[in-house]
């Protein structure tokens, strides 16, 4: 069956015209959905979610909006086991990929609508204590946050199609936006059908949300300075959205997560026999193969100490090797196919350049053993582990690989080296850090935390709790400095601000108190 995705815009479903953009299933090739947008009138639907979306958001309180945010993840629960099928088919993602996706968002969902829940029946922010303004008590000022009064773009990459929609729909939503959503074309049939049984549902007032399926055409030409946009994807993208001449005209919010080269350190106080190291092991295995390695917080570098660098070998090593990679359907596979022919490219070509510089421990011979592929079909790159001999090897931090591929150090096992090296990224989403050891990890955090939006701690004590370091957790910040985009998303209330003005307000100290009073 090929799906026809259509985009939700002013209130309807709408079809544009001219030559279809094609989905593909990774895994055989083959048509599953296509779309156009050709000739839609994207100022009109902008001006429609001002115009309706807005107004209808901003009478709300933030526990009402919060009780819509709670019926999406229900809803999107209710669908959960036709979502997973529509993320194996169009994404390539095992079932637990695609569980890790569509849970992911309907957690984010859920937590929002909860964080609603406490903020209650009011629709501003109060921002710090009041401040007396002079010699008089009575003349004071306080900062507030409300809603701006246009929309918010996202633009979200192929790899979460429904994470990715709904962690940036449920912080604008809750701020009191309009959302339109624009998901990468490539993997779009998943975020359209999440649309489509909100759509059904009729859960959000008319104009809060709309759908882009495929190119955007001129969208971003008819954004204003009470527009935002966030944008997930490549840093290339990333900088033409950056020289936009109508973004800097308007001073049009951007919120930008491009490249990372994450990074994960094991301390020299880790040893074999213990917990940590066991963390340290399984997480790098997940990250390499969870998504086919095509996640934002994704494994990239490993530095490991010179006297442990050839047991970490064999033991990452035999982690990956025995990951069963082929089908995603199929009940056995651990790992599946990378998104797009794009992708696979790009990852094959980024695999050769890094093995100018670097040896293969793992990935070699093509495809490797495939379970349940049709012979020649997919988009399939094995694990690939690679080992260079040191740190200081330009090619090894210049540019992100977006697929199952590692590549493994040495280092001399000391705190400032270990910064020194994880930093040559440039900025990134997220650094690992496996240590038992307190002050070690202290100039870890101290050096390494300017350039990152966040550092794990991987040790003994949270080894049977810890989600990983590749787990965007709704209540902690998202996005990171430099290479990485400068964005930040989520990190509970912190993300609401990004959809709303902070307005210093200066009067008299009881009218302020009664309009904006702090709970």
């Amino acid at each position: 069956m090929v799906h026809q995705l259509k985009s939700y815009l002013c209130g309807r479903w709408v079809e544009g015209r001219g030559s279809p953009a094609l989905l593909l299933n990774p895994t055989t090739e083959e048509v599953v959905a296509e779309t156009r947008t050709e000739g839609l009138d994207f100022r009109q639907a902008l001006a429609f979610a001002r115009e309706r979306g807005n107004p209808a958001l901003r009478r709300m309180t933030f526990a009402q909006r919060g009780e819509l945010i709670g019926k999406i993840s229900s809803v999107m629960h209710e669908r959960r086991e036709e979502l997973i099928e529509l993320s194996i088919a169009n994404g390539g993602n095992t079932r637990g990929d695609a569980k890790f996706d569509i849970d992911g968002g309907i957690g984010t969902l859920a937590y929002y609508a909860s964080l609603a829940k406490k903020l209650g029946d009011r629709s501003a922010l109060a921002d710090g204590e009041l401040e007396q303004l002079g010699r008089n008590p009575r003349f004071a000022g306080r900062h507030v946050q409300l809603p701006l009064t246009g929309v918010a773009v996202h633009i979200n990459a192929f790899n979460f199609p429904a994470w990715g929609f709904a962690e940036k729909a449920a912080v604008a939503l809750l701020a009191g936006m309009p959302v339109v959503t624009k998901p990468a074309t490539s993997t779009a049939l998943l975020a359209f059908r999440v649309v489509e049984t909100i759509v059904e549902a009729g859960i959000l007032p008319e104009g809060s949300l709309s759908f882009i399926a495929g190119s955007p055409g001129d969208l971003l030409d008819h954004l204003t300075c009470q527009d935002v946009l966030s944008f997930t994807g490549s840093s290339s993208t990333a900088l033409t959205l950056r020289l936009s001449r109508r973004l800097a005209e308007q001073s049009v919010r951007c919120n930008i997560e491009a490249d990372s080269l994450n990074a994960a350190v094991l301390a020299p106080d880790v040893d074999r026999e213990s917990k940590t190291y066991d963390l340290f092991l399984l997480d790098l295995a997940r990250e390499m193969t969870q998504k086919a390695g095509q996640k934002c917080t994704a494994v990239r570098r490993i530095f490991v100490p010179q006297s442990s660098i050839e047991q970490a070998k064999e033991d990452l090593a035999s982690q990956i090797r025995s990951v069963k990679i082929g089908n995603p359907a199929h009940k056995d596979v651990r790992m599946g196919p990378l998104a797009t022919r794009q992708q696979f490219e790009e990852v094959r070509a980024g695999i050769q350049r890094l093995r100018r510089c670097a040896s293969a421990l793992t990935g070699e011979g093509g495809s490797g053993t495939l379970l349940d592929v049709p012979p020649g079909k997919g988009y399939f790159v094995p694990p690939t582990l690679l080992c260079a001999p040191g740190a200081d090897l330009p090619a090894i931090h210049d540019q992100e690989v977006f697929g199952p591929v590692q590549i493994l150090m040495p280092y001399s096992g000391k705190p400032e080296e270990a910064v020194r090296m994880v930093n040559l990224g440039a900025g990134g989403l997220v650094a690992s850090l496996y240590s038992d050891d307190s002050a070690f990890a202290e100039s870890f955090v101290l050096g390494a935390a300017p350039f990152h939006g966040r550092l794990y701690l991987g040790g003994e004590k949270i080894a049977e709790h810890s989600l990983g370091s590749g787990a965007v957790l709704p209540q902690t910040l998202h996005g990171g400095p430099g290479r990485a985009g400068g964005g930040e998303e989520l990190g509970g209330l912190r993300g609401l601000s990004f959809y709303m003005q902070r307005t210093a307000i200066q009067g008299f100290r009881p009218l302020l108190e009664k309009m904006f009073p702090v709970t």
